[in-house]
């Protein structure tokens, strides 16, 4: 009896150390968390950024609404816009409906909606240089090679799609006559082996998706998927913003909503828009102090252009010239 109490007293022993081990490791993962971790983020923002709170989640469920009509989750998007009441008209997802339709027949190889679609609008294609509606025909001559023998004369029958893009293509039109010399020995085995390579259905739906998005007003990649990426990238700068400015209790500092108290580099991914800093006042132009191209041809802000008014005449700060303030004309890059 009494080595059974030792022996239990040293079991309890050890298990009481080896869970004051465990204890300490898991009382720091709970540390590092809290240390880590913010759980005010939304304090970040101020709330002067959005009109109301009904704006704010109006413009978020109408975010995560495109971001499903763009990934082809039509259903998923019907659902949300059903329980959340978002009315969205039927204006709004025919772009989507059809950008998706299209792809899921390229998905299984299917080029006849994506030649219709190219082919109704050649013309606009054309003013966007591209080259969607060629690589489409290039394709499907292809599959025809792919055949064999057999399809040899509806190969060259196709071939005089290819008319229209003789000048800017002829290298790629060269290319796939020259592979038909190959046809009886088999292209798998030849030096137009390349032409088979699968890879060129991603790259078809990478351009499909490309030009028709830039055709129909979209943006190739989700709003919401850019709009969070960046967030994740401008979070950490942002919170360490914060926490200086309430340190230093200069709160005001960061007042205005549509701009940020850093410059925040996001990459050049993320570059959508052109940027323009007053020379001067070393300030970025805004809507509200826009760009103004003098006659000499220098550009400065407005804002600078009216401290550099005197005598009703404006003296352009990097050549002599004098001239009427009014004749500036604002820029729109």
């Amino acid at each position: 009896m009494s080595q059974c109490c030792r022996k239990i007293k040293d079991t309890v022993q050890k298990l009481a150390s080896d869970h004051k081990d465990i204890h300490s490791s898991v009382s720091r993962v709970g540390k590092a968390i809290d240390r880590n971790f913010d759980s005010e983020i939304c304090g970040v923002v101020s709330d002067a950024v959005w009109d109301s709170r009904e704006k704010q989640q109006q413009i978020l469920q109408t975010a995560i609404v495109e971001h499903l009509y763009q990934q082809g989750m039509l259903g998923v998007a019907e659902e949300l816009c059903q329980e959340s009441t978002l009315n969205v008209d039927l204006d709004f997802k025919q772009p989507f409906l059809e950008l998706n339709r299209i792809l899921e027949a390229l998905h299984k190889q299917d080029l006849g909606p994506a030649l219709e679609w190219a082919v109704s609008h050649r013309q606009r294609l054309l003013e966007l240089n591209s080259s969607l509606e060629f690589k489409l025909h290039q394709l499907y001559f292809i599959r025809l090679l792919a055949g064999g023998p057999e399809k040899q004369l509806e190969a060259l029958s196709y071939a005089r799609h290819f008319q229209p893009f003789a000048v800017l293509h002829q290298r790629e039109i060269q290319v796939m006559m020259g592979s038909l010399v190959y046809l009886r020995l088999g292209l798998e085995k030849s030096p137009y082996c390349h032409l088979l390579d699968s890879s060129h259905w991603a790259e078809i739906r990478e351009t499909f998706t490309r030009d028709a998005c830039s055709l129909l007003g979209l943006s190739v990649e989700s709003p919401l998927s850019v709009s969070f990426a960046s967030g994740c990238v401008a979070l950490p700068v942002l919170m360490n913003i914060k926490a200086v400015i309430e340190q230093r209790q200069c709160t005001g500092v960061w007042s205005h909503k549509d701009e940020l108290p850093i410059e925040i580099e996001l990459g050049m991914k993320c570059w959508y828009h052109s940027v323009f800093a007053c020379p001067i006042l070393r300030q970025q132009t805004s809507d509200s102090n826009p760009p103004i191209k003098l006659i000499c041809g220098h550009v400065i802000s407005r804002d600078a252009l009216n401290k550099l008014i005197s005598g009703g005449k404006l003296k352009c700060p990097y050549c002599p010239m004098e001239q009427n303030p009014a004749d500036g004309k604002r820029l729109i890059f």
